[in-house]
């Protein structure tokens, strides 16, 4: 098997990244624990060189070599697990993946030391969705990575269809892990005679028949509310707060900055994990759908570095305008930080028109290649992704991994 790509590699374009040098001091960044893949049986390859972007995302390869014994976890185990040449392979544990996003599967399944799941998926001519296991699931715990972006509505069916397929099988359990949550926006009525999509899209995963779904930055927390089964929240901070780690940067030179009034929690708490950083607001009116207009800012950010965190981004439209505000306030240079890369038009435009020192994404949504511009920079949430697949089938604590 070979991986596409390694768990927790950054993506980097060839981006500068001088003006962190120019503060003077290391950023002192709240870091959860490191993580490792501790996977029943010997996990079949270490990838010694990172994923490097030759230009505006071009990858190369990264070597493969075996690896003698299995790695370990250390304290994090709590679970005592016995030699490398007495320990049985666990066959139980099955990950099988969709079409929306094979290269991350492939990069979960690397770290966890599998092979993923033989699945055919196919479209008739009338576009429905065709999907047959190809080995036997009966009795195991079965994880299905399929992120519902776009083409959001295709997405969706398809792993509806494969959480059914699953069902049928006789499968233990069934996860579906949706790194990208689609119409998770859709989670309250702002109008009259409004529908709620969210929740009318968590019934239909529960009812196709999984047992949990395992979600990556969902929009609102209340999201989680809107499944009548077990939800596991992966939050992608840790990530992109591992890449600013490794810029240089003097702490009274930062601010957060929350494109929205929404988005305040998210970027209170992304503030405190880079030493304790000061919060910047824009105040926005939103005039439609994927229409805003900035009105105002509350803080300062006159000669500082801003730092931009969102969920998502989808037209640009919010965060372009933020960062131009920013920009006329006295910002020295701005930095944008979202989890779910969405880049509908016209967003590359906007992102790349040179408002923005860099974006900083990660791959829970594949990009294409057209997509890619010099300040981009995509983060693989593989690692994320696996530990916390590895720990719900272990039954251990998945919070633990954000502490």
């Amino acid at each position: 098997m070979v991986c596409a790509a390694m768990a927790a590699t950054a993506f980097s374009s060839n981006s500068s990244s001088s003006v962190f040098a120019k503060g003077g001091g290391r950023l002192n960044v709240r870091q959860p624990p490191r993580l490792l893949a501790i996977p029943y049986q010997s996990p079949k390859y270490d990838i010694t060189t990172s994923l490097q972007l030759s230009q505006n995302g071009k990858v190369s390869s990264p070597e493969l070599r075996s690896i003698t014994p299995p790695l370990q976890l250390g304290s994090q185990l709590e679970e005592k697990q016995s030699s490398p040449t007495t320990q049985k392979p666990d066959n139980r544990l099955r990950v099988f993946s969709g079409t929306a996003n094979p290269i991350l599967s492939k990069e979960i399944a690397c770290y966890l030391g599998v092979n993923l799941g033989k699945i055919n998926i196919k479209r008739f001519a009338d576009g429905e969705v065709y999907v047959q296991l190809q080995e036997s699931v009966r009795g195991c715990d079965v994880f299905l990575v399929q992120p519902t972006c776009p083409p959001v509505n295709e997405n969706l069916v398809e792993l509806l269809v494969m959480i059914d397929a699953c069902r049928r099988a006789s499968a233990r359990t069934i996860t579906a892990v949706v790194p990208y949550f689609g119409y998770a926006r859709a989670d309250r009525k702002t109008q009259g005679r409004e529908s709620i999509a969210a929740k009318l899209v968590a019934n239909l995963i529960t009812e196709a028949g999984a047992n949990r779904v395992l979600a990556c930055d969902l929009h609102s927390g209340q999201s989680m509310g809107y499944f009548d089964i077990f939800v596991d929240h992966v939050y992608g901070q840790p990530v992109i707060l591992d890449y600013l780690a490794s810029k240089t940067i003097s702490p009274k030179d930062l601010v957060v900055v929350s494109p929205d009034v929404g988005g305040v929690a998210r970027a209170r708490g992304f503030a405190k994990k880079l030493s304790d950083a000061p919060l910047a607001i824009v105040d926005k009116r939103r005039q439609g759908h994927n229409m805003s207009e900035v009105m105002n800012l509350i803080g300062d950010v006159n000669g500082k570095v801003a730092v931009m965190v969102d969920d998502m981004i989808d037209t640009a439209g919010t965060i372009a305008s933020a960062a131009a505000l920013l920009k006329q306030e006295g910002a020295r240079a701005v930095y944008a930080c979202c989890t779910h890369a969405v880049f509908s038009p016209p967003a590359i435009e906007r992102l790349s028109s040179g408002v923005f020192e860099e974006v900083i994404v990660t791959n829970t949504i594949p990009l294409a290649e057209k997509n890619y511009f010099p300040q981009l920079t995509v983060l693989s949430v593989a690692n994320l992704l696996a530990e916390t697949i590895w720990r719900v089938h272990g039954d251990s604590s998945v919070s633990s991994i954000f502490l």
